[in-house]
This record gives C-alpha cells, sequence and structure tokens, in this order.
C-alpha cells in the first residue's frame, strides 16, 4: 500500500511539472511567426516543408523537439491507465491531449496554429517512451500493486483443502463379511461336516481319535481304542 501511494504521489508530481513545461513551450506567443504560420491539417505536409526549406540542424530540431514533448506521457500515464490494452489507452489519451494543445494554440495564441503532424510526432515519442521503459517500470509497479490482494484470496482455499484431507467418519468393522465368517477365526456356515478337522482337547491337548464303525455303520465298542484290553492283547502277540 505503502509502495503504491508513494508511486502514485510521484507520477502526480511529474504529470504537473510536464503540464507547466507543456504550457510554456507550446501556449507561448510567437508574434514574429504569426505571417509565417498557418495551419496544416494533412500529415507529412510540415515534415516535407522540414526537409526542404529548413537546414539539418533546423529539421532536426524542430521534428526531435516535438518526439521529446510526447516522451514523458509514455512513461507517466501508463500508471494511470489500466492493464488492458495500456498501450492503445496510453496513445489515444497522448494523442486527445495534443490535439488539444494544438486547437488552444490556434485559437488563442498568436503566431501558433493547428498542424497535425505536431500531434503525430508527439505521439509518436508517447510510444517510444513506452516501449523504451515506460512499459517496463508499470508492469513491474503494477504486478507488485496486485500481490497482497492475491495473497488475501488464498488463506479462503485453506479450509477446503483441509475438510477434503480429514477421513470420512464410516469405520469397516475387520473381520466380519455379511457371508462369511461372523468372527474372526470361525468357520463360515457353508462348510459342510465331511470337511471338520480333527477334534483337539481344549484341556491336554491331546488328539481324539474317530470311533471305528462296523459294516452296519455302528461304533464297535473296544476295538482300536487305546485303553481297551483287545488291544493290549494284540500288542502282546505282535511282541
Amino acid at each position: 500500500m505503502l509502495l503504491r501511494v508513494t508511486v502514485l504521489t510521484v507520477v502526480l508530481l511529474g504529470l504537473v511539472a510536464f503540464s507547466i513545461l507543456l504550457a510554456k513551450v507550446t501556449l507561448t506567443p510567437s508574434p514574429a511567426s504569426e505571417d509565417i504560420v498557418t495551419s496544416n491539417l494533412r500529415p507529412g505536409r510540415s515534415l516535407r516543408q522540414y526537409a526542404e526549406d529548413y537546414t539539418f540542424l533546423a529539421a532536426c530540431k524542430q521534428a526531435g523537439g516535438n518526439v521529446l514533448l510526447g516522451v514523458p506521457f509514455g512513461l507517466l500515464l501508463p500508471f494511470l491507465v489500466p492493464r488492458r490494452l495500456r498501450m492503445i489507452s496510453m496513445t489515444l489519451l497522448t494523442a486527445a491531449v495534443m490535439v488539444l494543445v494544438e486547437l488552444v494554440q490556434g485559437a488563442l495564441v498568436t503566431g501558433r496554429a493547428f498542424d497535425i503532424d505536431d500531434v503525430i510526432l508527439n505521439t509518436s515519442g508517447a510510444l517510444l517512451g513506452y516501449f523504451l521503459l515506460g512499459r517496463r517500470i508499470s508492469h513491474s509497479y503494477h504486478a507488485h500493486a496486485h500481490t497482497p490482494r492475491a495473497e488475501a484470496v488464498e488463506p479462503e482455499a485453506e479450509p477446503k483443502a483441509a475438510e477434503r484431507k480429514t477421513p470420512s467418519r464410516t469405520k469397516t468393522k475387520t473381520g466380519t463379511t455379511k457371508t462369511g465368517t461372523t468372527k474372526a477365526g470361525t468357520p463360515a456356515r457353508g462348510t459342510t461336516k465331511a470337511k471338520e478337522p480333527v477334534e483337539t482337547g481344549a484341556r491336554t491337548g491331546s488328539t481324539r481319535l474317530p470311533k471305528a464303525r462296523g459294516s452296519s455303520g455302528r461304533p464297535t465298542a473296544g476295538v482300536g481304542q487305546p485303553g481297551s484290553g483287545r488291544a493290549l492283547l494284540d500288542r502282546l502277540r505282535r511282541r
């Protein structure tokens, strides 16, 4: 903010000083030229007169003075016009101001007349000053002047980014499925009895052998059991 106010103050002071100089140069009466100077509405007519009737130094002084008179427009106006179409706006403002000055010269100032070539030379000087230095410094000024506004908008987008990063409230239960197991480590309901593993003893850790069955499918008592007398007899016979 301080930089912006300082730059605008310097620009306005420069415009005031340039306006005083412009008025002194263009609106000063010249009685000696009253019978010589005539109005010119045809572009290029005065330039041809400079080349034919004036000496080289006099022609450079006349044309170069009009060009230099427009350079301050190209240095100061870019700070005041909007960023879009800056060059076009600066050119139109310079041409409008110089047309107004030339009209005042022709109507009110003695020894001076309206000359369209002066307007063209002044506008060319404004474009020259703009391309040499005005464009660069005005672009830097506008970039720094609009930086704080861009930074002030950025924090508004931070809460939205933070909300996206927060995890969802829904939690999935581990170890449970709708059609699979109800608790972790327990078999599913769809399993058959034929696939059941051998039962294990919870307290002693010893395995229980399945009961021997006869031809009718009923279990036979004492056959194949490790604690029966028949099993002891079989072991003694084998020895």
